[in-house]
């Protein structure tokens, strides 16, 4: 799954960034609301994790501007405040669930992926683009029915960019969810991955689909 997470503890952040990716999902991870607003709206998430108290907004506010602007992706707010009033407020607000912190990661990720299934919109187990089939749940790629062997990092890049077909996503969009926020990373390592992964299409005769954006990052299709 696509996660955003909107989380401004640096520890917990971190952690939850690091248990959900060990679950095979990709994450991106914004420490105040107006970044998490952003983010929501410009991109396709599967669920949205937002705490409840953030700095510029706090994630009730952030929850009921992406609900007036449209925005149909699972939210679940996650905070320690655990009166009744406070749950009503932030349902009230647009929210599908409310977790308090702290929690037991196996639940939380219980109700994330309950949460998923709920809008089979964003709940495909493959994504499908001229000859490659990409399987979220085998982590696996097919070019022209024949299966293509990808190291983790290949897939994760091979994932974003299928399912952001048509997308350009920035250099720091794409080091950051494959490598995490505060990877030692430069620009060198993802076009090394860039390369490493065209090199693998070619080999199977499929045609250039990875473009480069000049100054900007990389668009696939």
């Amino acid at each position: 799954m696509n996660l955003l997470l909107a989380e401004d503890d640096q520890k917990l952040g971190r952690l939850l960034v690091h248990m959900l990716r060990k679950e095979f999902h990709q994450v991106d991870w914004v420490t105040d609301g107006q970044s998490a607003y952003d983010y929501a709206v410009s991109q396709m998430y599967d669920v949205l994790i937002l705490d409840w108290m953030m700095p510029e907004m706090t994630g009730r506010e952030v929850c009921a501007s992406l609900r007036k602007a449209g925005c149909s992706s699972p939210i679940l707010m996650l905070t320690a405040r655990d009166s009744v009033d406070d749950s009503v407020l932030g349902l009230d607000s647009g929210a599908d669930d409310y977790v308090v912190k702290p929690c037991e990661f196996e639940a939380l990720f219980a109700r994330i992926r309950a949460l998923s299934r709920r809008t089979a919109k964003w709940n495909e187990d493959t994504v499908a683009i001229g000859p490659l089939l990409l399987n979220k749940t085998a982590h696996s790629l097919q070019v022209n029915g024949e299966p293509l062997p990808l190291t983790f990092k290949e897939y994760q890049l091979m994932e974003l960019l299928m399912t952001n077909a048509g997308r350009v996503l920035t250099r720091e969009q794409l080091i950051q969810r494959i490598w995490g926020l505060d990877a030692d990373v430069t620009d060198n390592n993802l076009d090394a991955l860039i390369k490493l992964t065209r090199k693998k299409l070619r080999t199977l005769e499929s045609e250039q689909l990875i473009k480069s954006v000049r100054n900007v990052g990389y668009q696939f299709g």
